[in-house]
């Protein structure tokens, strides 16, 4: 889109690979990044590894000069935050920052719906699943010293914006140390060509044909995912119906009933939408999340979602389009899966609701936020 408008990008990145029709440079290495697992393994410090890739980063923009640098995320075992966010500091550069979970502002977690903690509001310590989640610091807990060493750091950097995909998360970021920032929020986008509805020979190939569809998609079914929830959802809906899982290990596989059709991640995104349309409804029993992008692609498909009420899960889902339940009811939950399967939502109401997620116009909000910070620096 920048390059679209007359603009220069550049992408730093820390691991794996870019997209080759995307200007990116290669920042961390595979030895830098295993040394950073090692720090928050056996330290508890992720985050504050990678100081000499910083230092390649921070020589990269000194010498590209960009009129704005756009952050997202940052801990990713390829960046030391504390070094990154001192040299903005100074670097005179204005920056946004895209959060993408509720990392920045505590002393660990990546999320806390999940353990039902609040101790980022007063400054962490005794982190209730510094092994348990993500960054997994399986041999120590440092998530008081983490969290002291983000404030100082992470606050008081001149020019920076902060923006979240969600109202929920910006409503956290406003009780937490980065509330002297200004938030926007600019919600996820999806491809609306790739995700349409598109038509598949899966309900032959799976003998679907007389059932409903009940879909869940995972890119990993991490218990926050809601696994559990689909097992009893499974047993407690009528055989008119089919729970179809995508994204499922084979580990994972072997231990679920055989009433649930699992299925492995499709690396194809046209399959992907072929589940969608064919689904009569989407599931997310997410435990803690975000804006997840699945309900959007389900939408955009033309199927309707059923979603727990967490994290800025229901911000996409009005009852022209699904229905929103309480965390953890298993019974409404059920009723609100067959509410759906009768056919009331039209698929042609799902994805006009979609279209305020179309990822163009969403990038377009990135463009013009870019536009009215540089008018004012």
């Amino acid at each position: 889109m920048l390059k679209e408008n007359g603009h220069e990008c550049r992408i730093l990145y820390g691991r794996r690979k870019a997209p080759q029709d995307v200007e990116a440079v290669r920042i961390g290495s595979a030895p830098d990044m295993a040394r950073h697992v090692l720090a928050t393994f056996f330290k508890g410090e992720h985050g504050f590894a990678s100081g000499k890739m910083t230092e390649r980063m921070q020589a990269y923009i000194n010498d590209y000069q960009p009129d704005i640098i756009h952050l997202h995320n940052i801990h990713g075992f390829y960046m030391n935050t504390e070094s990154m966010l001192n040299y903005l500091k100074v670097a005179g550069i204005p920056v946004v920052w895209t959060l993408h979970d509720c990392w920045s502002f505590t002393g660990h977690c990546a999320y806390f719906d999940y353990a039902g903690c609040g101790k980022w509001r007063e400054g962490c310590g005794k982190c209730p699943q510094h092994r348990s989640a993500y960054p997994y610091a399986l041999f120590r807990d440092n998530s008081r010293q983490n969290y002291l060493r983000k404030e100082k750091a992470f606050t008081k950097v001149p020019g920076l914006t902060l923006v979240t995909p969600s109202q929920w998360l910006a409503g956290l970021v406003r009780q937490s140390f980065l509330k002297d920032y200004p938030v926007e929020v600019i919600p996820n986008g999806v491809d609306q060509e790739v995700f349409a509805p598109t038509e598949g020979r899966f309900r032959r190939k799976y003998d679907l044909q007389d059932k409903k569809v009940v879909l869940g998609v995972a890119n990993i079914w991490e218990k926050r995912k809601g696994l559990e929830y689909f097992v009893q959802l499974a047993d407690m809906l009528p055989d008119s119906c089919q729970v179809v899982l995508v994204g499922v290990s084979e580990r994972q596989r072997r231990k679920l009933p055989e009433k649930i059709l699992a299925l492995p991640r499709t690396g194809k995104i046209s399959e992907l939408a072929q589940w969608y349309t064919l689904a009569d409804v989407y599931v997310n029993p997410t435990l803690e999340d975000n804006f997840p992008t699945t309900n959007l692609e389900a939408l955009s498909c033309g199927t309707p979602v059923v979603t727990f009420d967490t994290g800025g899960s229901p911000e996409s889902i009005d009852a022209s389009c699904g229905l929103v339940v309480p965390k953890g009811d298993m019974g409404k939950l059920k009723d609100a899966v067959l509410e759906v399967c009768e056919g009331q939502i039209l698929p042609a109401v799902c994805r006009m609701k979609a279209r305020q997620y179309d990822k163009k116009e969403r990038f377009q909000e990135y463009l013009e936020l870019y536009e009215r910070i540089l008018k004012h620096e």
